[in-house]
């Protein structure tokens, strides 16, 4: 059926998304994407240096009920986020994600071990409660899909303890459960709707939030969890319709219409196209992402980054130039490491070190890395998201030195 439906994506495109090439310049659109340079030299002392100070910073922000994040170092302004269910729903995903950079690191230290233990007990507990928390924020599909990926690793973990894995596997097929209990009703998945107040959602989805959703589903299916094709097959629909003749993904299912605006152009899409091509791949095989598509991206990043750089650490969303928030930074590092695990050796490794130098180059000086002022979630999440890339983006040689 997924299949199928994929197959009727290139006929259909045309009348969803307007054409921003003529016949004639698609060949021309290799030649103006920009190329990195020579790699530079990031010595493995320097990542490793790195990455123990990471996750010493993580284990040191570690609260003591075994989460990450809450709710201070409030500001001015604020993001909205209704209590408490909006943050039910950014803890766990900072846990989860936490959780997730921690055990990609195993056997680092006993004090990484007793906070994933701790991290472990924290998400079994507070998972199940996890809800949107008004018709207008569902901020809980973050959790849901980043929840997935980290109890998968706290599965194979708990490897010999046939009664931890048990329970494990449960909150697995529940989290799953919520993700397709949440698709908007547009297929994919989003984390506001403005539109009316349903039970499935009415509102917009975004081709990233899908994108996040369907790699967290693609590898519970991989691990033998009971993912609805309908559900999956919508969700590839939805976010296939936001993408551009020239490989950008618009920002929301509404955005087909103005695919020119600021946010849906290449500059304001560096960190989507990461996530979207990595689940499109993954879904898909290279039909309908090859590997050049991929490459694309990756080198768009690497040598316009600097889009992406200067929203950083700025406090309103979408404040900078084509509309970039300063949380896509650390998100897009985390979906090329994605990206890089579905390259070849031979195709990623002149990438690997221009995309490692800026994350060494950008950690703060107590470990952690952030990206944009999110009461007290965005050290720990952006310390995450930097340590899961650093590890992806790793070849398979070195990983076990890390």
């Amino acid at each position: 059926m997924i299949w199928k439906t994929l197959a009727l994506l290139s006929a259909s495109a045309a009348l969803a998304v307007p054409a921003v090439l003529v016949a004639g310049e698609e060949a021309a659109v290799e030649d103006r994407i920009p190329r990195p340079g020579p790699p530079p030299d990031v010595s493995p002392e320097s990542v490793y240096e790195a990455v123990g100070r990471g996750i010493g910073f993580l284990v040191e922000s570690q609260n003591p009920d075994g989460s990450w994040g809450g709710v201070r170092r409030t500001k001015g302004l604020n993001i909205m986020a209704h209590v408490p269910g909006s943050h039910h729903a950014f803890t766990a995903a900072t846990t989860a994600l936490a959780v997730e950079a921690l055990c990609l690191y195993p056997r680092h230290s006993e004090e990484a071990e007793a906070a994933i233990d701790l991290a472990q007990d924290y998400l079994l507990e507070h998972l199940p409660r996890v809800r949107r928390a008004t018709g207008t924020e569902l901020y809980n599909v973050w959790a849901h899909a980043y929840a997935v990926k980290a109890l998968l690793l706290l599965h194979e973990r708990a490897d010999g303890d046939d009664e931890l894995q048990a329970r494990l596997a449960e909150a697995i097929q529940g989290q799953v459960n919520r993700l397709e209990a949440f698709q908007f009703v547009d297929g994919g998945w989003g984390y506001y709707n403005f539109g009316m107040a349903t039970a499935v959602s009415s509102g917009q989805p975004t081709s990233f939030t899908t994108g996040t959703a369907l790699i967290a589903l693609r590898q519970a299916k991989d691990a033998g969890y009971e993912v609805s094709e309908l559900i999956v097959e919508r969700a590839l629909r939805s976010m296939f319709m936001q993408r551009l003749p020239d490989g950008s993904f618009v920002y929301s299912f509404g955005h087909r219409m103005r695919p020119r605006s600021e946010v849906s152009r290449p500059a304001g899409g560096l960190a989507r196209a990461q996530v979207c091509n990595a689940a499109g791949r993954m879904w898909t095989g290279d039909e309908h992402v090859s590997d050049q598509d991929m490459i694309d991206w990756l080198d768009r990043m690497i040598t316009r980054g600097f889009w992406l750089d200067q929203a950083r650490k700025r406090p309103r969303p979408h404040e900078g130039h084509f509309a970039n928030a300063g949380y896509y930074f650390y998100y897009g590092y985390y979906y090329a490491g994605e990206v890089a695990r579905l390259l070849s050796e031979d195709d990623f490794a002149p990438r690997r070190n221009h995309l490692k130098q800026v994350l060494i180059n950008l950690q703060e000086k107590d470990g952690s890395w952030w990206d944009f002022p999110l009461y007290d979630y965005h050290q720990p999440y952006g310390t995450a998201l930097a340590l899961s890339a650093l590890y992806k983006m790793t070849g398979e040689s070195d990983t076990d030195r890390l």
